[in-house]
């Protein structure tokens, strides 16, 4: 993002569910079902409208590389801990990804002569603890339990809700507006996520059935 417009490196970002996949499909995990690749179309479009409708910049190649190693690096990440969570508590995975993360940042800002804590506010501590637990371990848990649930496929594709919620928020608390083609794109994504449970749905009803 100090490359190119963060809405931009948004976008590359979510690329990931692609890549999940085509992923999971090329190691034998999922099968490539019509109803799984017509979701992943409607939310990829979808997020491409909600983000594409907030404008972009000029691309920058080292921006645009990064933020695409970045898609790659959660995808390997999601197939990865798709396998773990079925050995693993997702709650203890959870706590022990973001001890690890908590670890490697700490060292970084303590090698780059920080932290920088002076002056901080009571309001500031409190929004370091409200990304701390609601930004970030609540989300992180509850990722894990998911995939542990739905696998990764369906886990990425419903994660891109993410900026959809994300406009909503911006609306909410700093009165923005949505543009049309930002509101074509959350539906796109919304139809994507009912799709997909209407899958589950049927799932669960046989089961609901024999009990």
């Amino acid at each position: 993002v100090e490359r190119i417009d963060a809405s931009l490196a948004s976008l590359l970002l979510y690329t990931y569910p692609a890549l999940v996949f085509g992923g999971a499909v090329a190691l034998r995990r999922e099968a490539a079902t019509r109803r799984r690749a017509g979701a992943l179309a409607l939310a990829s479009g979808g997020a491409l409208l909600v983000l594409a409708g907030a404008g972009t910049g000029a691309l920058d190649p080292v921006g645009v590389a990064l933020a695409l190693g970045a898609a790659v690096a959660y995808a390997v990440y999601i197939l990865v801990a798709d396998r773990v969570v079925g050995r693993i508590d997702p709650i203890l995975f959870s706590a022990l990804v973001i001890s690890a993360a908590a670890a490697s940042v700490g060292a970084f800002t303590v090698a780059t002569g920080g932290p920088e804590l002076g002056g901080v506010t009571p309001g500031g501590w409190a929004a370091v603890v409200g990304v701390a637990l609601i930004s970030t371990v609540l989300p992180v848990a509850a990722f894990l339990v998911g995939l542990e649930r739905v696998g990764p496929s369906t886990a990425s594709i419903v994660s891109t809700a993410e900026p959809v919620v994300t406009v909503g928020l911006a609306m909410l608390v700093f009165g923005e507006r949505l543009t049309p083609v930002q509101a074509a794109g959350g539906m796109l994504v919304v139809a994507a996520v009912v799709l997909l449970n209407a899958r589950l749905a049927r799932r669960r009803d046989p089961a609901r059935a024999l009990a």
